[in-house]
């Protein structure tokens, strides 16, 4: 016994119904859907942590430059071909010159990764957003179409269900665009908290490489004001972010 026939024997009508009886704004809104459906598994797959930082780089890293130093290193990340890879890449290119030099294109390259990682996210925040507002519309079309009918009837004087029913319809909408925008608006801060999580992991694998091969002993790593409250922290060699 599925779950369609107890509907039907309830009297509950289908998803589907419901949705045919929305309107033609029901398209826009499933489309919204079927996107939020597709960015979310997309970026899932790339959010991925071992794909961003995989497991035993760092070791390989470290002994491709105690074996062959640069080069071999560098010969390692272009095999990786992961996020964390790609930024040390960047601070090998320029190894030998100046520490600022060195963590300037770190910081560049990590900027450029974290845009990557960031990728799409702003497009959910946009569906959240109009996905009500597509649903208010096909609700105030409905209204108009329901008011309409019942303007025009000249027996519909005293039959309230004529109203309701039109009604009824034309809530639809409105009900299907706050169900696309709820999880829409959770997944999207759900997914920028990984991407926040992922840019510490690159800034500690980038901190960890300026330390072991850029700086001198007894250096440390540039010094910038925070931009919370002026107090001197240490810059972050990958600047983390969320905004899509």
């Amino acid at each position: 016994m599925t779950i369609s026939y107890l509907l039907a024997q309830s009297g509950t009508p289908s998803v589907f119904e419901l949705a045919t009886k929305g309107g033609i704004m029901m398209i826009p809104i499933v489309l919204c859907s079927l996107v939020v459906v597709a960015v979310v598994l997309e970026r899932l797959a790339v959010l991925r942590k071992p794909r961003v930082v995989p497991p035993g780089f760092e070791k390989k890293l470290h002994a491709a430059m105690q074996s062959g130093g640069p080069a071999e290193a560098t010969e390692a990340c272009k095999k990786n071909q992961s996020p964390a890879a790609r930024i040390i890449a960047a601070g090998l290119d320029k190894l030998g010159h100046a520490h600022e030099i060195v963590e300037k294109h770190l910081t560049a390259q990590g900027e450029h990764e974290l845009f990557l990682l960031r990728k799409r996210l702003r497009m959910l925040t946009v569906i959240a957003a109009i996905a009500p507002l597509l649903g208010l519309t096909g609700t105030i079309f409905g209204m108009i179409r329901a008011f309409q009918t019942v303007a025009m009837s000249g027996e519909s004087l005293g039959k309230a269900e004529l109203l309701a029913g039109g009604i009824y319809e034309a809530m639809i909408t409105t009900a299907a665009g706050l169900l696309v925008a709820i999880p829409t608006i959770i997944f999207y801060h759900w997914l920028v908290s990984r991407v926040d999580i992922i840019a510490r992991e690159l800034d500690r694998v980038a901190v960890d490489f300026v330390e072991r091969y850029v700086l001198e002993p007894g250096q440390h790593p540039r010094n910038l004001p925070s931009h919370s409250n002026g107090a001197t922290t240490r810059a972050p060699a990958v600047a983390a972010g969320a905004e899509a």
